[in-house]
């Protein structure tokens, strides 16, 4: 996904700014980032308040393979609802619990 498929996603949020990170992009609106790019799908950040929802809505935890030695370890990241995908209204939903999640963390 490129990054104007990437603003145009989130377009109901705000401006959002685009970095490399993880070898994949972090999504940032408000110097926050709320979602990450990574092997090509975009990852929503929750929180406890917001990942049961995300469960809820058949969303996948991130749970990347882990370091040498180390086992997987889940990640506070999770797919987009599949319903939202292609409702922007949905979509803006989602991507402002994102973006509360990420406030929430920067503030502990």
């Amino acid at each position: 996904m490129d990054d104007d498929a990437i603003r145009d996603l989130f377009a109901g949020l705000g401006p959002v700014t685009i970095r490399r990170m993880f070898g994949g992009k972090g999504i940032y609106h408000q110097g926050i980032v709320f979602a990450l790019l990574v092997g090509g799908e975009i990852l929503l950040k929750a929180d406890a308040q917001t990942a049961p929802a995300f469960k809820a809505a058949g969303s996948r935890q991130w749970v990347p393979a882990g370091h040498r030695g180390r086992g997987p370890v889940a990640m506070p990241y999770w797919s987009i609802p599949d319903h939202a995908v292609d409702d922007p209204d949905e979509m803006t939903l989602w991507a402002h619990r994102a973006f509360e999640a990420g406030l929430r963390s920067r503030k502990k």
